[in-house]
Parts: structure tokens; sequence; C-alpha cells
């Protein structure tokens, strides 16, 4: 009998493996202890009948406890609320102890059942009250002039330096003062400002410059000097950084730590120098801050191309020894032209931290752009704050610093304090920690949403925002993550589509009204062939053909039903080049099981002037491996966007890969694009990034010279969509009206005068001119082009003014190309409007611009994008 109890009990643990759920609100729940070793006793069977319980499960993991149930009696009273289970036993143990021997039969059972049960009690339900931990605070004070007294610190304008002492909100700062206190302030640590240069003759950065690392890739110098009067952008960033502690400004995040400069954002760079930049002393750098990219101006779309993502792969499995660069990247300033960071190939790099941007009240700057990829917030610009810190300059100082450019120095400087008391970290296991450690804020945001890992994620705040105490004392005992894995998929190619090395589309499915959807499956053998156990980074790399990109939108679904919005509708992208193998990323499934079906959705605006097709569809799934033994180090494909795509092996040997042009571009300045008020206006905390297509047009309180307008395409390019709302149809019949009327008038005037010309004869001296009809609106004469000027239509009388008005901000500020759209400022001969422009210059600068007005025109002009808006092939002349 024991045997087989054994038997049975052995059946019932695996049962119980996983819990039962539990129905309180019909059964009564109990948990008693059964000794099996008493020979005499009653077995579990003859207990739960005794009792009329029925056995649910082992109790967790505590043997020789079992849970049992009673079906409730809700007839009861409440003056009979006595248990029925607790009384049968309560009389089971009166009668074992009685002395009389009437119904012996009765008097032995209840002897046996509890000399064999020794614990009997009912499981009541109460609400446990969370014991959270006390926010964590950087000192025994949060005023800046307690923390300076405590630090020794002597610099003037630290009282102005809100991301680290924030005493009007104490809870949004970068909470790094608590690890000062600790003893950490970055000592052993070089950051390089990939960036236009920096001040290494600064009184504040002099004594932490790291000479030896830095480099001018721009001209091809040694020391990154910044030469032009708006090259303070390197040098700020910087002052975040390693500002020192002395009697000058600020002072830095990591203040004892080392910065270098790499100078490539004053003029043109080609591929081949900005890959050696990227990878510019990666044995002894271990942070690389990254504040440029593509435009940020909601049309382009752009990436790395082979030689730069070869070097940042190289520095992921070569730097630091095999540890690997870290690469931090500003996601960029466009959301107020509907711009979001997964259409920036950097930003949207598994290898990168993607840091987004909050202001000092803890709100969503408008400017400060979603998507997936965004892995977390630090403070920057916003609500009437900015970023105090070091200028160009020998004791210059700056007040006016911010954007996501400056949020992601903020973040280097606290991954500065976590190696120099854990050096060991590698790439992998810095991004481990912002998402162990992020905090999340605004818990109330719509845009927050629960994910397979239990942890909550937005595409603007990402895991949340990074805070340098939290962060540095998880690193303190973090254990090294294993070495990276990847599953790469098969392409689906839907209805034979196909794209060559010419770059035709041909094939796919037409995208229906509905949408389309594509669905593949991820097997848990697949994973064990790629050695792949834990999930990190999703890879979504598409093929679609589209007249217009912008109206777009793709979005993947996990086989647990959490959705990546990978790209969402961007109303001033009207490329026709849609999507030719573009990769897109997202941070949104870290930790997910992925065994399963994904499904990928790709719909649009169902416009029927601009459709397209969907070809073809692959995934890359990132993460740690099963046996680290096994691991392999990922080679860059020499040929990636064809579809479908060329099948090479991970380390192929030597092939000359197919003919290009290397090319030469200009990246924009880090606050290219950032709004004027930028600083000004106040964030948000209660609008999801993705949920209509108006929440991602330009903040209202955003100023009228930031805003980005579409080009017109014809008079009334969205003529078929104004009689969808009675007010519009209103609107275009009485801009149609005001033609009429103009047309009107001219031909009455011109009328006019030819009557007059009947009655007059003029000589040849006084002949009369088209300004005799009146002065056109611009002052000179009026010529017939100008009845379309009135109304926003171009002629084609001149292809260099049509080019002009359909593209309205590319000769002044804004997000068109000109001369001077790669500037901070307003370049010296520039005229018009204020520019869009964040880091307002202090005022030797104003000094060094007066000059330069005077000065002769240099003979390198500025370069020009291509006509589509691209910078891949900007040159000098």
């Amino acid at each position: 009998m024991v045997a087989a109890w054994a038997f049975i009990s052995f059946l019932l643990l695996g049962i119980s493996a996983t819990p039962t759920k539990r129905t309180y609100d019909t059964h009564n729940y109990y948990v008693l202890r059964h000794n099996p070793s008493i020979s005499s006793g009653a077995s579990l069977d003859d207990v739960v009948r005794a009792l009329d319980v029925e056995l649910v499960e082992q109790a967790g993991e505590l043997q020789d406890h079992w849970v049992v149930k009673q079906l409730k009696n809700l007839d009861i009273t409440s003056r009979d609320a006595s248990d029925p289970v607790l009384s049968t036993f309560e009389v089971f143990k009166r009668q074992a102890h009685s002395s009389l021997s009437i119904r012996s039969e009765e008097t032995h059972l209840a002897r046996r059942v509890v000399s064999s049960v020794d614990y009997l009690s009912l499981q009541t339900l109460r609400r446990r009250i969370k014991r959270a931990p006390p926010p964590i605070l950087p000192s025994s004070s949060t005023s800046s002039k307690a923390v300076a007294a405590r630090f020794g610190i002597e610099d003037p304008m630290f009282d102005k330096q809100w991301h680290l002492v924030n005493e009007e909100y104490p809870e949004h700062m970068m909470n790094v003062t608590g690890v000062w206190d600790m003893g950490l302030t970055g000592k052993g640590v070089i950051s390089s400002l990939v960036d236009d240069g920096l001040d290494y003759e600064s009184e504040d950065l002099s004594s932490n410059f790291d000479a030896e690392n830095s480099y001018d890739f721009n001209d091809h110098q040694k020391l990154p000097t910044p030469k032009n009067y708006d090259d303070h952008h390197g040098t700020r960033c910087a002052g975040q950084i390693a500002a020192e502690k002395n009697n000058v400004c600020g002072v830095g995040i990591a203040y004892d730590s080392k910065v270098a400069g790499v100078r490539i954002l004053s003029g043109p760079i080609s591929d081949v120098d900005e890959a050696a930049a990227l990878n510019y002393g990666f044995q002894n750098v271990s942070i690389y801050s990254c504040s440029w990219g593509p435009p940020d101006n909601g049309m382009s779309m752009e990436g790395p191309n082979y030689l730069i993502q070869k070097a940042v792969v190289n520095g992921i499995n070569n730097g630091r020894g095999g540890k690997g660069s870290i690469f931090v990247f500003a996601s960029g300033n466009g959301a107020a032209h509907g711009d979001q960071c997964n259409f920036d190939g950097y930003t949207n790099s598994i290898y990168s931290v993607t840091v987004s941007a909050v202001d000092y009240k803890g709100l969503h700057p408008y400017y400060s752009e979603p998507c997936a990829a965004n892995m977390i917030v630090a403070y920057s610009s916003g609500s009437n704050h900015q970023i105090v810190t070091t200028d160009k300059g020998k004791n210059v100082c700056a007040t006016t610093h911010g954007g996501t450019s400056a949020a992601a120095p903020n973040a280097v400087g606290v991954f500065a304090l976590a190696l120099e008391t854990r050096p060991d970290l590698t790439w992998r296991d810095i991004q481990h920690l912002c998402v162990e450690t992020a905090e999340v804020i605004n818990k109330d945001d719509p845009d927050w949403e629960g994910i397979a890992n239990g942890r909550k994620y937005s595409y603007k705040y990402g895991f949340g925002v990074l805070d340098g105490y939290r962060y540095v004392k998880a690193a303190q005992t973090w254990k090294l993550v294993k070495p990276q894995a990847w599953l790469e998929t098969k392409t689906i190619q839907l209805n034979n589509g196909t794209f060559g090395d010419d770059k035709e589309y041909r094939g796919g499915e037409f995208i229906p009204p509905t949408g389309l959807e594509s669905k593949m499956t991820i097997t848990k053998t697949m994973m064990e062939e790629s050695n792949l156990e834990a999930l990190e980074h999703i890879n979504v790399r598409v093929w679609i053909d589209h007249a217009s990109r912008g109206e777009v939108e793709v979005e993947i679904v996990s086989p647990n039903g959490i959705k990546s919005v990978l790209g969402g509708r961007r109303t001033s992208d009207r490329d026709s080049s849609g999507y030719p193998g573009w990769m897109f990323m997202s941070v949104k499934h870290w930790g997910e099981n992925p065994v399963g079906d994904w499904t990928i959705m790709v719909k649009d605006q169902n416009n029927p002037q601009s459709n397209g097709s969907f070809l073809g569809w692959n995934m890359i799934l990132w993460g740690s491996t099963i046996d680290p033994k096994q691991a392999i180090k990922y080679e860059v494909p020499l040929v990636s966007d064809v579809l479908p795509p060329v099948e090479m092996p991970h380390r192929p040997i030597i092939v000359l890969p197919p003919t290009t042009t290397t090319s030469t571009r200009q990246h924009p300045k880090p606050t290219a694009n950032l709004p004027s008020d930028h600083a000004v206006a106040t964030g948000e905390n209660s609008k999801p990034a993705f949920s209509s297509a108006a929440e991602s047009q330009p903040s209202p309180t955003a100023s009228p010279a930031t805003i980005s307008g579409t080009p017109d395409f014809g008079w009334f390019s969205d003529m078929s969509s104004l009689v969808t709302g009675q007010k519009w149809f209103f609107v275009a019949l009485g801009a149609v009206s005001l033609f009429g009327i103009g047309v009107g008038i001219f031909f009455w005037r011109r009328r006019m005068a030819q009557k007059a010309a009947q009655y007059t004869a003029l000589n040849n001296d006084n002949e009369v001119s088209m300004t005799a009809l009146g002065t056109s609106i611009s002052g000179g004469p009026r010529t017939t082009r100008e009845l379309y000027d009135a109304f926003g239509e171009v002629s084609d009388d001149d292809d260099d003014e049509t080019t002009a008005l359909r593209q309205p901000l590319a000769r002044g500020a804004g997000i068109g190309f000109h001369s001077g759209f790669l500037d901070d400022d307003d370049p010296p001969t520039a005229a018009g409007p204020t520019p869009i422009y964040h880091d307002e210059p202090s005022n030797h600068e104003y000094e060094t611009r007066a000059k330069a007005r005077d000065a002769p025109s240099p003979e390198v002009t500025s370069p020009i994008g291509s006509a589509d808006g691209s910078w891949e092939h900007a040159s000098r002349e």
C-alpha cells in the first residue's frame, strides 16, 4: 500500500508543476499536512473522503502539504458561520481522544485521521500591501547648494545644472550625485565625441582632453580644432560628460573621465573616413557619443552603407579588447515634422543605444522622435529649461543647449560612471542594464504598453528614463550576459516579388484597402539550430514598392500578441522609391519567447493616385547563446538589399562587392531641424505616439517657422480629399472664386490699357511697360506667372523658380537643403527670418559672425543635397 501511495504521490507531484486555477467564489480552499510514514494513520485518500473534500495539488514546493477544496454552501446563514471541514476535523479530534468505545468504527477512523494530519488551515484571501522601495535620492539633501558644499564644487553655474540637481522636480534629474558619494567619477574611462570638434583649450576640458584618440577627419589634422563659427556642439556635449570640477561653468556627469574629439560634422566626409572615425582609438575609447544622422525632416530614410556598417560591427566584435565599443545615438529632433527614428539607419541599429529626450518636468518634448528602436530617455531641453554646459572658448559657458543631441551625452556620462566600477561590461551588458533599470515615468501616459517580459514599453520613452544611481548600483553586481547569437530566417517572397541590382521592383502583392498580412513561423528547432536562447532585438527587412512612401505603415505582431509599429505614416515623405530592403529594428520584444507565428501587416492610406505592392520580407532575431562555446561573430553581408537575398556564408571568402561609387556626404549638424522653441514649449504625457496621423503632426506650440510644409504637385494636390468635409469644400470653392476674380481683374485692366492705346499715340520714348498695369507682389514688373504664384502654383517659365516654389524651404531656414543646411546657426551671409536652431550662440560668437560677414566668401561652397533630398552624394565643388 505504501508503495502504491508513493507512486500516486509521484504522479500528483508531476501534475502540480503547473498551479491549478482557483475559484474562491464557489469553493473553500484548505491546506493540510499529511504524514504518510505513520503506519497506523489514514492514507491521504482516506483523509480526503473523511473530510469530504477534493484533492487539488501539492502546496507549491512543500512536500506532504496538500491543497484541498470543498464546494461552498451558499445557503448557510451568518449565524451558522462555522466551517464544515474545520468542524468535522474538530469532531474527529474529540472522538480520537475519547475513552468511550461507542461506535468504535468511527472512533477508529477519527484516530487514524488525526494521527496522520497534524495541520489543517482554511485559506482566506487577503490583500498584501506592496512594500515598495523608497525613492532613490542622490543625497540627504536635494539642494544644489548642499551638494556643492559636500563635494567641494565651486563651479559658478552648478546651481543652473538642473539635470544634475533638480530642486523644483527632484524626481527628474540624472540622479548621479549618489554615485559621486560612492567615489565614482569616471576615472579611467574615455568617451569619444564624434561631432564638429572639441575645444581642448577650454579651461573646463583641457585637463580631461585625450589627444591620443582624437582626430579631425574633415581637415585631416591631428587635433579636432573647432574652426567654424558654429563648431561648438561637440564641446558642449563634452562638457556634459567630463567638464572638470573647477571654477569654470559647471561640472560633467563623469567629471574625472576623459573625452576625445573626432571631427566629422564640419564638412563633407567620405564613407571610409566616417568608418575610420567610428573605430578611431577603439581599443582605448569605451563610448562613442553620436548626435547626427540623416536630416530629421520627415522625408529622409537613409543609413550607413557597407563600409560604415562594417566599421560598427568591427567595433562591436573587436573594440575594447573584444568587449565591444558602445555606440550612443540621439534619436532625432524631427518629431515636429512627423519624423520617426526607425527611418534613421544609425538609431535603427541593434548596436546603438538610442536615446530620446524628456524635459525637466519629465514630459515628452514634442521634438523628440518616437520609434520602436528607442531604448531609453534622458533629460534635455523643454518647459522653459535648457542644458547648461561648457562652450567653445577659454572659459565660455553655454546656457541654451538641448534637443535629443543633449540627451545622448547625459546617457554617455552615466555609462562612463558604470564602466569605472565595472570595466568588464560588454556593449550588450550596457544595453541589458538600460532595459533592467530604466524607470517608467508618466505612468498614465497611454503610450505605455505591457510587453511579454512583464515590463512596459513606450515608443516615446523606450523602457523609461535613465537613472544614474540605479544604473550604477545594478552594474556593480551585474552578471555578464552570454555572447550574442542570432537566427536569420528565410525570405518570404509574395507573388514572386523581386528587387535586383537594377533597383527595379517586379511582382509582389498589391496592397488592398484593408492592408496586407504575411506570416512567418519560428520553431524551437530553429532556435536550437541557431544557438539562440533568449531574445533581445528583432530586425525586419521589407521590400515595398510604393508611389508615396510616407503613406505606408508597417507593423509586426509577435506570437504573444505584442505589436511593434515599425514605420508609421509620414505625411511629408512623398518619395517614390519605396522600401528597397529597408531594415527596421524593435526592442519591444526584449525577453519574449519568439516561438510561434510572427505576422507582418503592411497598409497605406488608400489613395488611388499613389498605391503600391508588398514584395517580400525576412527577420533576424538577436539574443544570447545557448552554448557560449559555439558562439560566432556576425559578419556584414556584402549585398543586403536585393530580393531574393544573396546567400553568403557568415565568414565569406574575399570577393569584390558589386561595383559602387564611394560617396561623400555631410551629416546635418546635431541641432538641424530642432524647433526654435524647443526649450520653451511645454511637453506632454498624454499622447500615444502612433494612435493617429494627426498626432504625428507638428505641435500647436511650435513656432510657425519650424513647421515643414508639404511641397505641392499641382494647383490643389489634395483636391480629392477636400470633399470629405464640408469645411474644406467651401475653402476650395472660395479659392476657386478668388482665382476667377483675379483672372477677371487682370484681363479687364489689360483691356482698359488697350483701349487707352487706341485714343493716345505714344512715341517710342514713352512706351507703356507692364509696370503700368501695376507692380508685382515682389515689387518688380508683373508677369503672367504671377497669376499662378498668387495661388501657390508655378508655371513652367523658369525651372529654378519652379523648384524653389515646390520646395519652399530650400532657400531659407527650415528643412530644405540650402547653403547652410548643415549649420547650427544662420550662415554668416544669410538674411531673413530667424533660423531653426536650438543652441543659441553666446556673445563672443556674434562678434565672430560680424567678422565673418565682412570677410570675403570662401571658395569652397557648402554641399547641396541631391534632388530627392538625399545627403548621400554631397561633395565639395
